[in-house]
This record gives C-alpha cells, structure tokens and sequence, in this order.
C-alpha cells in the first residue's frame, strides 16, 4: 500500500499523501505500480469522453477535453517531459548541452511541434475511440503508457548525470515485473478491438518497441535516464497505442 500510495502522488495530482521519504526500495514499488495508476485514469478519461458524448459534444471536442483532464491530472508533467526530450535531442550538442537545454524551463521548436502532434493525434484517437464504442481501447491506451515506464526502469540502468529522479528509478524493476506487466497487456489488448482481436496485440508490440527504441536512443544521446524521458516515452506509446487501435481494417 505504500508503494501505491506513492505512485498515486508521484503520477497524479490526486490528496494521496506519500511516505515522508523515499529511496530506491519505495521507488522500486511505486514504478511497479505505476500500470494501475493507468488504469485509474484510463477510466476517469472514458468517463470525461462518455460525458462530453452525453451532452451532444463531438468525438473531437471530447477528445480534447480528454487530454487536458489528463495533463491537469497529471500535472503535465509527462507532456513537460516530452517537449524537453526533443528539444534535447534536437540540440545536435554534447550531452552536457542537450541536458542543460532540457533544464532549461522553456520549450523550443522540437518540443513544441512534439507536443503538437502528440496532442493533436491523442485528442482525435480518443475522440474516435469513444465515438465507436471502444472504451476499453481508451483504458488499454493510457494504462500502457505507465507500462512504458517499467519498461524504461528496466532497460535504463544508469541515471543521466545531475538526474534527481533518475537516479531513484534507474534500473530498478525486474525482469519479472516488466514481463509481467507487458504479458498482461498482451492478453488484455485482444479485447480491445471487438471482432479484431489481433489489432490491439500489434498496437501493445508497436507502441512498446518505439518507447524501447525512444529509451534506448535517449540514454545514449543523454548519458543516462532522467524524469524527461520517462514522460516522453508513456506519452509516445499512449499516442501510438491509441492511433492503432483506433482503425479500422
């Protein structure tokens, strides 16, 4: 329960109150269970989109509003994680330059065009997936991007320099938990797309390997894992996990 209570304050906004202090064993747990906190807000987000539907608004119109309930949700911080990563590595400079361009507080170009088509694509997949039916799709979408950060805990060993966060994360989850979590997923995807049960399998594989290829990129070109490019991978793999699900072959 403290690891819980932890992830819920660390990734939402909600009066969860944490332990006092916390180090690799309480961040540990609270990564691994960072997958339920995405859950939790998969279905608030349905409930947003399921409200906007009731009172006549468009699929768009929800999907937009669904976004921004989750960035105040979450405190932006995942989108404030996405735009520093590409302008980090839209820098072209050592990594000593690109992490302090990340450090920076304000968003360049790179950023601001990450966090426009991430956005952008969110609000219209959400906004499709509700106007079909597919709320589960929504739930699986948004849960998958915290399974995204297991991953990146497992596969990021060493934390960038100067990296607070990082350093509490970095290599902390298990081989077993990870797959855990991705085998779940798996299994849960097949009900995600009624009569094309092999869709929502393609979207957990897709999504994931692109975080993995996002992480595995990063850590190089940053010398380490750092809080950023946590948020830039859960919201790349939200983003790519719902454009998937989202079709119609």
């Amino acid at each position: 329960m403290t690891g819980l209570r932890l992830a819920v304050s660390w990734l939402t906004v909600l009066p969860v109150r944490g332990p006092d202090t916390v180090d690799r064993v309480g961040a540990k747990r609270a990564i691994a269970l960072a997958p339920v906190v995405g859950v939790l807000l998969g279905l608030a987000t349905g409930v947003v989109l399921w409200a906007v539907g009731a009172a006549g608004g468009s699929d768009l119109l929800g999907g937009l509003l669904a976004v921004a309930g989750l960035a105040a949700a979450t405190r932006g911080m995942h989108l404030d994680g996405l735009a520093d990563t590409f302008d980090g590595l839209g820098s072209y400079g050592p990594p000593e330059r690109a992490r302090e361009i990340m450090k920076s507080g304000g968003a360049g170009p790179f950023g601001v065009a990450a966090l426009v088509f991430v956005i952008g694509i969110q609000a219209a997949t959400f906004g499709s997936l509700a106007g079909s039916g597919r709320w589960f799709a929504i739930v699986l979408a948004i849960a998958l991007g915290r399974v995204a950060v297991v991953l990146a805990c497992r596969m990021g060993t060493e934390p960038a320099p100067g990296a607070g966060f990082g350093a509490l994360v970095a290599g902390t989850q298990s081989v077993f938990t990870t797959a855990a979590w991705i085998v779940s997923a798996l299994a849960a995807s097949v009900f995600a797309v009624p009569g094309t049960w092999w869709l929502g399998p393609v979207a957990v594989v897709a999504a994931l390997e692109l975080a993995a290829l996002l992480v595995r990129h990063c850590t190089h070109r940053f010398g380490g894992l750092n809080g950023d490019v946590l948020g830039a991978a859960l919201e790349l793999t939200v983003t790519t996990a719902a454009a998937i699900l989202s079709l119609h072959p």
